[in-house]
């Protein structure tokens, strides 16, 4: 019998309050959750009976024999917003914002960019996405187009993607309000505000959004099902992710997984762990966190990355933060389990505070950090630890 961990907070809001109890029996795509608030709706990924519920989750107890192609539908309706809705899509890529939400907002003569970047590294499963459901995605873009009454639709690539280049020009050959555009390749292209600025030739101050340019951005999943919503009244019940790292099956890219299966399922399922290894992170190895086999998917999980054993250090070292990379509490941890003794703390210059968060001024574009660097190594650091952008 399978363990589903539903988590209850899967979006940018407050977690949703469970509308189901302990010993019910739920069905695959049935409504368990819904919002206080901000917030999306949460669905049951699989057929089976709540065996728990906490401030955290709701746990069920999945049946061995399941189907797939089987699910509750969303109510029908009329409106387009309303099924992006119902079916609690979120955004797949980031944050998890409501996506009917973000497309609430009306944009005539504005932009609708789909982000088909794949910025963090090993991540690769939204590329696949991009090559195997191309027709799917334009699909979706004409949906978010009519709803925003967008004058144009962008989709967002980096040449190097030869095969979702291809595939995604193919599929919207006979569509001109939609096309591709390309970005330089580096990391973080798939920034909001880089893509904002190196389509629309716009640069957003830190903290703004791209609707201030007139525009909106979603990633490649997320539109993909928006499609499933529309098209097949399908809720948001299943992740792609990729798994990569120290398993035996590099690369290995998982489709439509039921939300709420752990870790550990698909580390196995791509061959088991190759001796020795380290930490799970959870998400790209630049902005994820650290997890653990039972760490669940979500709908906003992109990867489980195994890692190498941390070296032992055993040095005094200095942390430089950049907004694109590790944030002070991970590369803080990652320094303890190296063995090392932090001595001091520096941002990197673009970082500005913004609504009480640190954000960079100009993403993707590197400054030096002699400062930074002279100010660690006066306070004794021996050896430096980042995780920055690259220009």
């Amino acid at each position: 019998m399978e363990k589903v961990t539903i988590l209850l907070k899967q979006h940018v809001g407050g977690p949703d309050k469970p509308i189901v109890e302990v010993g019910q029996r739920v069905k695959r795509g049935e409504l368990i959750a819904e919002p206080d608030g901000l917030g999306a709706n949460i669905h049951a990924s699989l057929t089976g009976t709540v065996t728990d519920i906490t401030d955290k989750a709701i746990i069920i107890d999945a049946d061995e024999e399941q189907s797939k192609e089987d699910y509750v539908h969303i109510p029908d309706s009329d409106d387009y917003l309303t099924d992006i809705k119902n079916a609690g899509i979120v955004g797949a890529g980031g944050a998890g914002f409501p996506t009917d939400v973000k497309l609430s907002n009306k944009i005539p003569g504005g932009y609708l960019i789909a982000n088909a970047a794949e910025c963090e590294p090993l991540l690769c499963h939204n590329t696949q996405v991009e090559e195997r459901y191309a027709d799917q995605i334009v699909r979706g873009m004409k949906y978010m187009l009519e709803i925003t009454d967008a004058k144009v639709g962008y989709i967002a690539v980096k040449k190097i993607h030869h095969a979702a280049v291809l595939a995604l020009g193919k599929a919207c050959k006979n569509e001109p309000k939609i096309k591709v555009k390309f970005l330089t390749n580096m990391y973080p292209a798939g920034d909001e505000r880089v893509i904002v600025r190196q389509l629309l030739g716009i640069v957003l101050k830190p903290g703004e959004l791209p609707i201030k340019a007139n525009a909106i951005i979603d990633n490649t999943e997320t539109i993909k099902r928006i499609a499933e919503a529309i098209e097949d009244r399908k809720p948001f019940i299943d992740k792609d992710i990729t798994l990569d790292g120290r398993i035996k099956e590099r690369s290995t890219v998982f489709e439509n997984v039921p939300v709420g299966l752990p870790a550990k399922k698909f580390i196995d399922a791509a061959g088991g762990y190759i001796v020795p290894y380290g930490d799970i992170t959870v998400g790209g190895p630049f902005t994820g966190h650290t997890g653990s086999e039972t760490t669940p998917v979500t709908k906003t999980t992109g990867a489980f990355l195994v890692g190498m054993p941390y070296p032992q250090v055993h040095k005094k070292i200095g942390l430089l933060e950049c907004e694109c990379g590790g944030q002070e509490p991970r590369l803080r941890e990652i320094a303890k389990k190296m063995g090392s003794e932090v001595v001091e703390f520096q941002r990197c210059k673009r970082m500005v505070l913004v609504n009480g968060r640190y954000r960079c001024s100009l993403p993707g574009i590197c400054p030096g950090q002699a400062d930074a660097i002279l100010a660690m190594k006066k306070k004794g650091a021996e050896a430096v630890l980042t995780g920055t952008c690259q220009d």
